[in-house]
């Protein structure tokens, strides 16, 4: 099934700089992927899909993904792009638009989301980025125009670069919060963890 904006949920990292797999540390009563792949179901997403590398059939086991689909991306070793690659064929041609959203990243709200898709619903721009009191960040959204060049990125950080690439191309959409912080290391997870506690 195609259409709509689909959310992709990249959870295939390798946890190089955590050690463990990071998507299954806790997360109130759930994982920080677990709650990443929450907001996205939440949200306004017309189809959510999660993708998983590292660690993948622990997280199946252990993680409730609701409406989401998980794909794997068996070449997660090579950087995030892969599972880009992996979450484009699993959204198929004919979707609208891609949302992307990081699964160490589970600060990023539904009504973050939902701020986004509605802003690319309105503008319908090649891209869109959220900006959280002017810093950049999650979600991205791609309009279908672009899936050529991001079928075209390698390694990490590709799409960042392929944002500051085109950057007239690329609506900036403002965010009253402050940026959610990804995840990457241990002291990343108790300042996600307490900021967490603080707002729930």
């Amino acid at each position: 099934m195609g259409g709509g904006i689909v959310g992709l949920v990249l959870g295939a990292g390798r946890s190089s700089r955590f050690g463990s797999p990071k998507q299954l540390l806790p997360f109130g009563d759930t994982t920080l992927l677990g709650q990443a792949v929450r907001n996205a179901n939440a949200s306004g997403l017309d189809r959510v899909v999660v993708v998983l590398g590292r660690a993948s059939e622990d997280l199946r086991s252990a993680l409730d993904f609701g409406r989401a689909e998980v794909v794997e991306n068996t070449a997660y070793g090579t950087g995030c792009a892969s599972s880009l690659l992996a979450g484009l064929d699993a959204a198929g041609e004919d979707c609208e638009a891609l949302a992307l959203l990081l699964g160490d990243q589970p600060g990023v709200r539904p009504e973050f989301i939902d701020h986004a898709l509605c802003a690319w619903r309105r503008e319908r721009p090649w891209a869109s980025v959220s900006s959280y009191r002017g810093e950049p960040g999650h979600p991205f959204v791609f309009a279908r125009e672009a899936f050529g060049e991001l079928r075209g990125l390698h390694g990490d950080k590709a799409v960042w670069k392929l944002m500051e690439a085109y950057p007239d191309l690329v609506l900036r959409v403002g965010v009253d919060a402050t940026l959610p912080p990804d995840v990457d290391t241990p002291e990343d997870y108790e300042s996600a963890l307490a900021r967490w506690r603080s707002l729930a």
